[in-house]
């Protein structure tokens, strides 16, 4: 699986990679999860608000900073 956070440095963006980490490891997933800065990678997933988080190319979450548990539900339905 891979899981990327979409976003330009706020601390918004931050906190979901620091979530998205720790969801990963509670779920004992085999993932990568990667930050993606660049603005024109983030426009290719025309996503309109950050962060954001991909699953597997796919955008599932955007302009929103979920709680550790709801990601894990995200995470666990695209798995």
């Amino acid at each position: 699986m891979e899981i990327k956070v979409l976003g330009t440095g706020c601390a918004k963006c931050k906190s979901l990679e620091k979530v998205t980490r720790k969801a990963v490891d509670e779920l004992k997933l085999d993932a990568t999860v990667t930050k993606v800065e660049d603005i024109q990678k983030i426009m290719e997933y025309a996503v309109m608000r950050t962060p954001a988080l991909v699953i597997d190319e796919k955008v599932v979450l955007s302009g929103q900073l979920p709680k550790v548990a709801e990601l894990k539900e995200l995470i666990s339905n695209h798995s």
